[in-house]
Formats: C-alpha cells, sequence, structure tokens
C-alpha cells in the first residue's frame, strides 16, 4: 500500500533569535530551485551522533515561505540600478537571493520529551514520512485496519496515498465529515460521491453494513449515480493508486415525489431508460401527523393547537372513534380526517353546546384544520389526500446501496418533512438495530439553509445538531455541505470530526473562524484548482492538501444532455406507465380502455393501493380496486362531505 523511496536533503534548519525554533514550528532554507511548496510535508533528521538533537526525526508541513536577498532596504536596489529597470539586469553580479520557509510541525520521533526542532537536514517526504507524519500508521496495519483513501498528496514529485480512519469518520470514537467551498468550484457533491465510493470499497469488514442516503436539494446533481461518467487516464491512475475501482455505485434506489397529477413524478430522471428505477415518494395523514412539529412550528401555532395536535394522534387517527354527536369515525386520511371536522362544526352548530368540543376550542381546531388543508395543498404529490403511502425501505436497507431523495423541484416545506421524517426513522431503525444496516451516511447539501447560524430553532435544526453531538453512538454519520462555513451553526460544524476545504471564497477566509490559518495557506485555499482539498482529520496535527481522482459517475448536467427528462405524459399513459413498471405484461391500450370516464382521484387511489400491495397480475388487481372504493368511508361518516375534498358513493 505504501512505496519506499529515500529522498535526498533538500535544505536545513536554521533558528536565529527573531525565528527560533520552537516545539511546534521551525523554519529552513533551500535552493532557489526546489520542488518545496506551501502544503509540503518535510522530514527533519536530528544532527550526528553525539550531538545534539541526534536520533530524533519531527516532520513537518509548510505553511509559509519568503525570499530573501542582502539588500538592506528598496532604495539600495533603485540606487544601483540608477532608477532604471532595465540596468538592474545589466548588474555585473548577481545579488545573493535565499529561500526560507516556515513549517508546522506535525509529528516528532520520539514523541517525548517535547523539544524544539534541532537544526538538522530537511527531507522531501516519503511514502513512509507520509504515513508516519499523518499517523496514518496507527489504522493502515494490524489485524483490523481501519484505513478509509481520501485522495492523494502530491508534491515535490511524490505521490502518497492519505487515509482517514474510519473510526474518526464513521464513529464510534469521532464521526461526521463538513466541506465548505464556493459554488462550482469547490467541487463539494463530487468529493462526497468519491469518499463514498472508497468508504464503500474500504469500509471494515469487522464494523459490518453500511448504506447511504442522499437529499438531492438542486438540480440533478445526484440523479445520475448508476451510470459511468468520463474519466481521463489521470483520474484512472490516481483511482489505481488508491485501490478504489473506478464505476459507478451498483446499487442505487432512486424516490421522488409526484407532481400535483399525482401520476407523473417530480424529479429530472424522468428518461424513459431511466424512469423505471425511480419509487415514488408519497406520504399520508399519519406520516405527517408524527412530525407536525416540522410543518407548525410558525408564530401563530400555540401550545393549544399542539395538544389538539397530539389528541388527534394519539385518540383518533387509526383508531374507532365517536365524534359525540353519534357518528363513528376511523380516520386514516386526509379525507378522512376532514369529514371527522365537518362532523364536529356541524355537531356544535346543531346541538348549541357552545364553542368547545372535547375541551378543545373551535377556534383552535378550526386553525389546525386549515394548517393540515395547507399542508396537503402546498406538498400536494408528496402528501396524499386519500389512498395508501409509499416510503423507503425501512428495515429492508441493503449493504453498499445508495438511497437518493430528490426533493429538488419540491416545495420548501415538503423539503423540511422529507429531511425530518426520513432522518428521525433512520435514528429509530438504528436505535433497535433493525434498519438492515450497521451505519449510514447521511449526505444533505446546502447546510447554511436547514442548520443556520442564526434565526429561529427549527425542527431541523435541532434534529442537526442532535445527529451532529449523539449520532456516532448510532452509527448514524452526518456529510453535511454548504458554501459559507461561518454561517452554520457552530454546534454543526464543531463536532463534525473531519472538515474538507476546497476553493473557498476571500470574504469568507477573512472571518474569525480562519485565524489560524497562516496568509500563504489562506491564498492557497482561495486559488485552489478543481480537484483539489485541504483535509482536518483528528489525527492530522495541521490541515493537508490531497487531490481527488473525477468521480466515476455521470455528472448532473452532464446527465440531463445525456438522458434528458421527458415531458410529462397524460394521465392515462402516466398511469400505464406505473401500471407497466410493476408488471411488464400490462398492455398500455387496456389500461386506457379501463380509465376511460373514471375520476381521476379513483384511479390514483387504485394505483396507490396497487403499488403497495405489488400483486403478481397488476393489471387484475387495478381493476378489481377501480371497481370499488379503495379505502371506504364508514356510513356514519359519508354523510358530512368536505367541499375541500368531495366523496361521492356513487357507483363507478
Amino acid at each position: 500500500m505504501i512505496e519506499r523511496r529515500d529522498p535526498p536533503p533538500i535544505g536545513r534548519v536554521v533558528a536565529t533569535e527573531q525565528k527560533p525554533a520552537t516545539p511546534h514550528q521551525f523554519h529552513f532554507w533551500t535552493a532557489n530551485e526546489t520542488s518545496i511548496g506551501i502544503g509540503a510535508i518535510v522530514r527533519v533528521e536530528g544532527a550526528g551522533s553525539g550531538e545534539q538533537g541526534a536520533g530524533k526525526v519531527v516532520y513537518g508541513v509548510v505553511t509559509d515561505g519568503f525570499a530573501y536577498s542582502d539588500l538592506a532596504t528598496p532604495l539600495h536596489d533603485v540606487v544601483g540600478a540608477e532608477g532604471d529597470p532595465a540596468k538592474a539586469a545589466d548588474s555585473p553580479t548577481v545579488r545573493q537571493e535565499i529561500r526560507l520557509w516556515t513549517a508546522a510541525v506535525l509529528r516528532q520521533r520520539p514523541e517525548e520529551p517535547l523539544q524544539p526542532v534541532p537544526l538538522g537536514q530537511v527531507h522531501v517526504a516519503s511514502d513512509v514520512d507520509v504515513a508516519q507524519a499523518l499517523r496514518m500508521d496507527a489504522y493502515l496495519g494490524g489485524a483490523q485496519p481501519t484505513a478509509i483513501p481520501v485522495g492523494l498528496y502530491t508534491s515535490g514529485g511524490l505521490e502518497a496515498p492519505v487515509y482517514l480512519d474510519a473510526d474518526f469518520l464513521l464513529g464510534p470514537e469521532a464521526a461526521h465529515l463538513n466541506i465548505s467551498g464556493v459554488s462550482g468550484l469547490a467541487t463539494k457533491t463530487s468529493a462526497v460521491e468519491f469518499l463514498l465510493g472508497s468508504i464503500f470499497q474500504h469500509f471494515p469488514p469487522h464494523k459490518g453494513r453500511i448504506a447511504a442516503v442522499c437529499f438531492n436539494v438542486k438540480g440533478p446533481d445526484l440523479c445520475f449515480l448508476d451510470q459511468p461518467g468520463a474519466l481521463e487516464d489521470e483520474d484512472r491512475r490516481r483511482y489505481e493508486r488508491l485501490a478504489v475501482p473506478a464505476r459507478p455505485f451498483e446499487r442505487v434506489r432512486y424516490y421522488a415525489p409526484f407532481k400535483a397529477d399525482g401520476v407523473n413524478l417530480n424529479t429530472l430522471r424522468t428518461h424513459p431508460d431511466l424512469v423505471s428505477d425511480v419509487e415514488p415518494l408519497v406520504w399520508g395523514l399519519r406520516e405527517v401527523l408524527d412530525y407536525a412539529e416540522v410543518l407548525l412550528n410558525r408564530d401563530d401555532i400555540d401550545a393549544k393547537a399542539d395538544a389538539f395536535i397530539d389528541f388527534l394522534s394519539d385518540r383518533v387517527v387509526d383508531k374507532e372513534f365517536d365524534d359525540g354527536f353519534g357518528g363513528a369515525h376511523r380516520v386514516l386520511t386526509f379525507a378522512d380526517l376532514e369529514r371527522l371536522f365537518r362532523s364536529i362544526f356541524d355537531g356544535l352548530e346543531l346541538s348549541a353546546r357552545g364553542d368547545t368540543w372535547r375541551t378543545h376550542h373551535i377556534a383552535t381546531i378550526r386553525k389546525v384544520r386549515n394548517r393540515l388543508s395547507n399542508i396537503s395543498t402546498r406538498c400536494k404529490g408528496l402528501v396524499t389526500d386519500d389512498g395508501p403511502s409509499n416510503d423507503l425501505p425501512w428495515g429492508r436497507f441493503e449493504d453498499r446501496a445508495v438511497y437518493v431523495v430528490d426533493v429538488a423541484n419540491v416545495d420548501p416545506l415538503g423539503q423540511d418533512l422529507v429531511f425530518a421524517r426520513a432522518v428521525s426513522k433512520l435514528r429509530e431503525h438504528l436505535e433497535r438495530r433493525d434498519l438492515g444496516v450497521d451505519a449510514v451516511v447521511v449526505f444533505v447539501d446546502e447546510l447554511n439553509k436547514y442548520a443556520p447560524g442564526d434565526g429561529p430553532e427549527t425542527y431541523v435544526k435541532k434534529m442537526l445538531l442532535d445527529i451532529s453531538e449523539r449520532g456516532r453512538y448510532l452509527g448514524l454519520v452526518l456529510f453535511g455541505a454548504e458554501q459559507f462555513r461561518s454561517q452554520v451553526h457552530r454546534r454543526v460544524v464543531g463536532n463534525a470530526g473531519t472538515i474538507v476545504f476546497g476553493r473557498m471564497d476571500s470574504d469568507e477566509l477573512a472571518t474569525p473562524g480562519y485565524q489560524v490559518l497562516s496568509p500563504a495557506i489562506k491564498i492557497k485555499l482561495a486559488t485552489l484548482p478543481i480537484g483539489e482539498l485541504m483535509v482536518r482529520h483528528p489525527h492530522f496535527t495541521q490541515p493537508i492538501f490531497v487531490r481527488f481522482p473525477r468521480p466515476a459517475v455521470l455528472r448532473g448536467r452532464d446527465g440531463v444532455e445525456r438522458f434528458p427528462p421527458a415531458a410529462d405524459l397524460p394521465f392515462e399513459d402516466a398511469v400505464a406507465r406505473q401500471l407497466v413498471k410493476l408488471d411488464r405484461r400490462v398492455r398500455p391500450n387496456l389500461v386506457k380502455d379501463l380509465l376511460a370516464d373514471r375520476r381521476e382521484e379513483d384511479v390514483r387511489r387504485a394505483l396507490a393501493h396497487t403499488r403497495q400491495a405489488r400483486p403478481q397480475d397488476a393489471f387484475a388487481h387495478f381493476k378489481r380496486q377501480l371497481g370499488g372504493r379503495v379505502a371506504a368511508a364508514p356510513a356514519t361518516a359519508r354523510e358530512s362531505v368536505s367541499p375541500l375534498n368531495p366523496i361521492s358513493d356513487e357507483p363507478y
């Protein structure tokens, strides 16, 4: 895994009264022509036998550089050239110039006693030196190695693999990764895609099974992870050097809500060759009500409304319920809940009992009813008014699988609901150890939006804080990305064991959080090329620059060009496509004939029921469900019909 090479000395440590060597920093000079640069790792060898510092080895990383000549002041050079820059080149002698470098100590061997860096020779680091300097030797070998390749350290003609410790990247010692950088140039998504592939390949067997859940919140970024992308020979060589296969993810499962019509998927992955792999994500009343706080934590929702929502969740939904006016209800859907509300309003009006029902004021009931109706309207396609739900495969997660939840085109309210519910379910199943895998990486882009440093304490922000502080004990790992790290909640970024930086904005680098970096490091961060990152890890005492190969998956923009999204199908065609996906024997023409003169809401209910049942004969099941109500309302509840959710009892 590591190649051995003994590089020649390229400099020598120098210590003066103005620039002394310390246990944490030293200076050294090199020839003018040198391969050393900012971010280079060097090895210092102590003096010869019997001298001070004998036998000591110090590893450091270059953080700054200076050039000096024998001029006392710039004025001397101006006078010597008689004020003409052209004459300076004709000088009979060339002024002496030296290169002086500042390096931060990465590691000393032996580590005790901790002493100033000795005045020894400086060598360019070899593969072995890089492993020693970054303390990677602790997890590269042994009976149970935990090394995860993150990229290649490249400097001075050397190309050495750099590894992260899985115990500190994925738990339980530490966990979480945060990556920052300007949009488009920092390659944040590409870096996470490569790292996920590396994790899947090198995840330690003794740690069990692992999967990833990625939320696609903008454009087509994560819509083509199962499709191969174009790689150059240099990228393939780097993949081979890191022992990571250059191929797309083998197991990718896509989930996306429907559009408002309830049959066309709300995703950019709608090309005929790919859309069959996308599962609909549809939730009903129970799924929404359990996370009502996500949607109702607005200024006008008070403790009384929260109490009424809890009452509905605990005593009404999925239970036989008497409304107190002679009506029996079994509330399973939003339509059923609307019938219950109408029954309550009508009962209070006819019975003249006042304005209170079961200790809840009618104004509170109307407020909650309006908010829930608003949810089903704003999130139409994700939230269904009637019919079964379709969810992620809780309890059946596959090893080394990526589950992409595409909510890029969903209303922000719906995005919050999807994120909150999905992560909460992950946490619940990991606590019970019945998810199907032992660890899950959750990738969330745009952390500036979901966990801002200021603003109200939303349900989503509290959940992210809980994951960042306690998720490592459960195997729930957060990979977060954002443009401005300084604007993300301090506890979210502070609990990330591994910090990655792509190209950074100069204004961002001027914020207090980057004061520990030298001016030269900041300049390099502001000009990083695509594919290069700066990595901080618990084993690394200083940040390290690495390069990673282009991900072997199809980029979002390229995927849209190769697989252009299809236009929305007419209602009948979209239904036929959904049935063909369930059963290849289904003939679209027969489906269209069956749908003639049918109401769309009835068709959607029958289709949802068929999708949930997944019968062997999808067409026969669909036809049978379409011939009668999928979820018939109790007779006593049918008397009250909502103008928002009209229900008809006429035969089809």
